[in-house]
């Protein structure tokens, strides 16, 4: 059994846990230019953020934020609330879990995964701040792509399975399903496997 004092963080990250910053507190009375809502409650982990824009300057002036979720995401969407002012849309919209981490001085492997909650909850963000201020033409789409035809698992699905410690085909399968009618599409999802490690684990 570990002891109390088996804190597999750094310092950082307990300080962003215990004291974090930008929590939205009043959402009635706050007004965003901006919000993005992802994940889902009924999975234990849902994340809001909001942005307010100094549209002159074209860049974030604030950041607020709730979630429920674990001590990392915590700590992930407060270092992020905090990086992103001063930022220019384009260039926080570019920031990724890595990224994240990095300014956190690490996370666990397993849990990097619940920085992305922050991540993606910007990017809708900035997208919705685009849309309700004419600007749809600059929201930018991820468009899934569908890598196993027989059980319709698509690139998001694998890439969410990596952060989530996949590290090869198999384990992807017993995540996905993927390829457990034709198997056809092995190759390519193994070498899908092997480019979201490069993109969010390897230095």
């Amino acid at each position: 059994m570990s002891s109390p004092n088996d804190w597999v963080y750094t310092e950082k990250v307990k300080e962003h846990f215990m004291q974090p910053k930008n929590i939205l507190m009043d959402e009635e009375n706050y007004k965003a230019d901006g919000k993005g809502v992802v994940g889902n409650i009924k999975c234990g982990d849902q994340m809001m953020m909001a942005i307010k824009v100094d549209q002159a300057k074209g860049i974030i002036a604030d950041c607020k934020w709730k979630t429920y979720g674990c001590a990392s995401a915590i700590a992930s969407t407060s270092v992020l609330s905090e990086m992103v002012k001063g930022m220019t849309l384009e260039q926080a919209y570019h920031l990724s879990p890595k990224d994240v981490a990095k300014e956190l001085g690490n996370l666990p492997e397993h849990k990097i995964h619940c920085s992305v909650l922050g991540d993606k909850a910007l990017r809708a963000a900035i997208n919705d701040y685009y849309v309700w201020h004419g600007m749809a033409d600059k929201v930018q789409k991820e468009a899934a792509r569908i890598v196993c035809q027989c059980m319709n698992i698509t690139d998001h699905e694998i890439e969410d399975a990596v952060l989530e410690g996949a590290r090869t085909f198999y384990e992807l399968q017993e995540r996905t399903k993927i390829g457990t009618v034709c198997g056809q599409c092995k190759d390519e999802a193994t070498h899908m496997v092997e480019t979201f490690i490069k993109k969010h684990f390897e230095k």
